[in-house]
């Protein structure tokens, strides 16, 4: 017999392996944080024990879902400015609030809220674009998960810098800072091509090759976005970010609604990864990103929420519903998107996107355990013919029951293990009290 630390025993296994698999009656192991197997489960009692051994029944494992876009502090704002065009909710009541609230009290408690909420969602892993995310990279190694944080630059002052040279400065400080960390990962986060001149541009692009960083941006997000650009520089923003050298395998594009075949074509020519963020677009009538058309030019497109103040939630479940169901309808093609492509869109393509799938973003032998259990035993998972289908079609985040980031359990049958729940909800109302009061 061989000691694991963790041994789990579940109906389905969904590895999100490149052969699609569905594994029956299968169990996990999991020794110093990483997959040491997955077996038949009657092959796993007989060759393994383990400390902490749990039966899950009628639930499934899939990897831990990636949100592979958001504003995770911006949780503080949801539900404030609904229901408005998208430069009139930045510009009057957004960007406002930012400029009043936004700072690393404000960033920490957000990004904390978002976590547990994120937690209890099944994600395990998130991308950030914020200011001050040193603030929030010390909530992330408080909780366990992992994240990936894009410093955001931008031409004009910030509640965290002046210039898009300070912008800079101070990111590539936390670079150096969070170099060795196993859970924080730092990236360029210039805002969107409209607010970012030339000039920073350029200077994340060398920066970003000669340190190995990822470059994650707003693009294309809607039509007025693309056509205002095409009037002052003369230029469509995909084609202007290649011709400045940014459009890399390094790159992810965020939202891209707006596009053309050339379009399609620069990003596929050049290797850059799509951030797809659905219920966010729909809400801002930003428009749709074709994804049905991006996939089959071989683009890896993963799966985001956009921030809590425009989706409303950080619901990864529900985001891969819409997604499928969203790509259909554009393509005009019920193939397009398939359940268990969803579900890779949700986590693999995710890791893909950030650089990080070899050691996340799958259920694989020698690969970190960040897993999630799913229970599909009520009425209304019922009858199944195919697990994955529920997940991505019939399943809520209410039915996350346990995650793990590294085999550390962060979510116990639906109780938070690293965070406080009461204390965060608490803290939320008084952020709640505060802005409502504007003071």
């Amino acid at each position: 017999m061989q000691t694991v630390d963790t041994l789990i025993h579940a109906r389905w296994i969904i590895p999100v392996n490149p052969a699609r698999d569905v594994l029956v009656d299968h169990s996990l192991a999991v020794k110093d944080g990483k997959i040491a197997a997955i077996l038949p489960t009657a092959d796993a009692n007989a060759q393994y024990q383990a400390t902490d051994t749990l039966d899950l029944g009628e639930q499934a494992l899939i990897p831990g879902f990636i949100n592979a876009h958001g504003h995770a502090a911006m949780s503080l704002f949801r539900g404030l400015g609904d229901d408005l065009e998208l430069m009139t909710w930045l510009n009057d009541h957004i960007w406002p609030a930012e400029g009043a609230w936004v700072g690393e009290d404000f960033v920490g408690d957000g990004t904390e809220l978002a976590i547990a909420e994120m937690i209890r969602s099944g994600t395990t892993t998130f991308a950030d674009n914020y200011f001050f995310p040193d603030s929030a990279a010390q909530r992330v190694e408080k909780a366990g998960v992992r994240a990936q944080f894009s410093f955001s630059v931008i031409d004009f002052p910030t509640n965290w810098a002046k210039t898009p040279d300070e912008h800079i400065d101070l990111g590539m400080e936390l670079v150096s800072k969070y170099k060795d960390s196993k859970l924080v990962k730092m990236m360029f986060g210039p805002h969107a091509p409209y607010t970012c001149s030339d000039e920073p541009l350029t200077r994340i692009r060398d920066l970003a090759k000669e340190h190995q960083l990822m470059i994650q941006m707003h693009v294309h997000e809607t039509q007025t976005e693309v056509d205002g650009e095409i009037e002052k520089r003369g230029n469509r923003p995909v084609r202007r970010l290649r011709e400045l050298g940014l459009l890399t395998d390094q790159f992810q594009a965020v939202h891209m609604t707006a596009l053309n075949e050339d379009d399609i074509t620069d990003i596929a020519e050049t290797g850059a990864h799509i951030i797809h963020c659905p219920e966010s677009n729909l809400k801002l009538a930003s428009g749709f990103c074709p994804v049905d058309a991006l996939q089959k030019r071989g683009v890896n497109v993963a799966l985001g929420t956009d921030g809590a103040a425009s989706n409303n939630d950080l619901d990864m479940m529900s985001e891969m519903r819409t997604a499928a169901i969203l790509a259909k309808a554009v393509s005009q093609s019920a193939t397009a998107l398939p359940a268990y492509e969803a579900l890779a869109m949700a986590t693999l393509n995710g890791a893909k996107a950030m650089g990080w799938d070899q050691d996340i973003g799958s259920l694989e032998v020698g690969k970190e355990a960040d897993i999630t259990a799913i229970r599909l035993d009520d009425l209304e998972s019922q009858p199944i013919y195919d697990p994955v289908s529920h997940i991505v079609y019939a399943s809520s985040r209410d039915q996350v029951t346990n995650v793990w980031v590294s085999g550390k359990r962060l979510l116990n049958d639906r109780v938070l293990t690293t965070l406080d729940k009461d204390a965060i909800m608490a803290n939320a109302r008084q952020w709640r009290d505060r802005i409502a009061a504007g003071k």
